[in-house]
């Protein structure tokens, strides 16, 4: 279990920025772990193509709020397509043995350890699935 809840694990999980909630957001998006009942919620604003303003709200265990954390520092500025390659590159480091994202949100690569233990899967994923469905609501 070291190699999941290592120092940088735990230090983003215990700092995560833009916490709270958002004035009128442009999209919002609330994903639960059905595995063991993690919650997070995503709210973005967005203006010529880029985020312009996040708000998380988890409510998971230090795995979610790690990559939650990764997701809050690093969304502003990010086009969607960045999100949604952050998203589709942690999915397969997680299941399909991937390299781990590259980018504004290489520090996803300090969760590359949960892909041992797939019951923590779901968890987390769950802010850049509830970010890239927050940007989908956003465009609809």
């Amino acid at each position: 279990m070291d190699d999941l809840y290592h120092s940088r694990v735990l230090e983003l999980a215990a700092d995560i920025p833009h916490v709270g909630r958002l004035e009128r957001p442009d999209g919002a998006s609330t994903k639960v772990s059905r595995v063991c009942g993690s919650v997070v919620t995503v709210e973005l604003k967005l203006k010529d193509g880029v985020v312009t303003d996040i708000a998380v709200h988890p409510k998971a265990c230090a795995l979610g709020q790690a990559a939650t954390a990764v997701l809050a520092m690093n969304a502003v500025g990010a086009k969607p397509e960045e999100i949604r390659a952050a998203r589709e590159s942690l999915r397969a480091m997680l299941k399909e043995g991937g390299a781990p994202p590259t980018g504004r949100f290489w520090e996803l690569r300090h969760l590359e350890g949960v892909r041992d233990y797939p019951p923590r899967h779901a968890s987390t994923m769950l802010a850049f699935d509830a970010a890239v469905e927050a940007l989908e609501r956003a465009h609809a």
